[in-house]
This record gives structure tokens, sequence and C-alpha cells, in this order.
């Protein structure tokens, strides 16, 4: 018998912005959207400000400097940070 393990500590490979939301590729090969209403300030930024993300922490969280704000996955996924 086979069996999946999900790591406690989700982490994201990659991120796309899609028309209304946020997809989130996680290093685990999940895959996570979320709509962009869940997060104002990143639904009402500018498009240069949207792309100009950066993944820290091995992928923990994302960060938007021009926006400063942050992100983390493991908030994403309803899980403690």
């Amino acid at each position: 018998m086979s069996t999946s393990v999900i790591s406690s500590e989700p982490r994201a490979h990659s991120i796309e912005l899609v028309t209304d939301g946020l997809v989130v590729q996680l290093k685990d090969g999940r895959t996570l959207t979320v709509p962009l209403e869940w997060f104002p300030w990143l639904r009402d930024a500018s498009d240069a400000d949207r792309r100009n993300y950066e993944l820290y922490a091995d992928g923990y969280a994302i960060h938007w400097p021009s926006l400063d704000q942050d992100i983390s996955i493991p908030g994403l996924l309803g899980l403690p940070d």
C-alpha cells in the first residue's frame, strides 16, 4: 500500500496572478487558488505592483515590496504561521 504524506511546512514554488485569483504552486505538487477578493490590497494594486513579488524563507511566504505586504503559505492553507 502506498501512502502520500503532506509536509507540515508547505512552501511555494511559484505563483501566478490570474484575472480573479492568486495561484500558488506548492513545492509538494499541490496547487492552491484563492480569490483576490481575500486581499483587496492586491486586487486593487497596479499590474506592475502585482508582478513585483518575491518568495522568501524558502517559499514560506510571498512578499510584495512596493506594496509592503506579505502572505504566508501556511496562512493560505489555514495553518498556524
